[in-house]
């Protein structure tokens, strides 16, 4: 795999340390990431997506979301239990974990519920007022009168 050197990107550029550093995660992102829980991202509208956690064995006390320095943060932890069961076979992990997933500017947590073994994670896309396209208005221009000396 290729390495790939960023540091050009930080000396001519100001401003895009944010996605700098996010293309530099992506790049030096570790082969052997953690798959569990497996999620999906989606989008459901023009402006607004969803991310699913399956949180099979969860309930929603023992599930964390918080956002902080321009990322969701998903974690878990399954309170201990007494529990006398014996297990023939256990697939159902409950094991702890954290999920991080880096937001754009302008992207903000809308809410989130947990249904059918499932977390879901509204985010919808703000963009600013100052940000629109807005359309400028060409005035129009009055032609001079020159006055005639007399």
């Amino acid at each position: 795999m290729r390495n790939f050197d960023l540091t050009p990107l930080y000396r001519a550029s100001v401003g895009f340390d944010r996605l700098a550093d996010v293309m530099d995660r992506a790049l030096s992102a570790d082969v052997s990431a953690p798959t569990y829980p497996p999620y999906n991202i989606e989008k459901t509208g023009e402006d607004a997506y969803r991310i699913s956690i399956a949180v099979a064995g969860f309930a929603p006390e023992d599930l964390n979301v918080e956002v902080r320095d321009g990322a969701v943060i998903v974690s878990a932890r399954k309170a201990e239990e007494d529990d006398t069961r014996t297990y023939l076979h256990r697939g159902i992990a409950t094991r702890a974990f954290e999920r991080k997933f880096t937001l754009a500017d302008h992207v903000r947590v809308d809410g989130a519920s947990h249904a059918d073994g499932m977390l879901h994670i509204d985010l919808v896309r703000e963009i600013p007022e100052a940000l629109k396209p807005r359309r400028i208005e060409i005035a129009k221009s009055i032609p001079k009168v020159e006055k005639l000396d007399s």
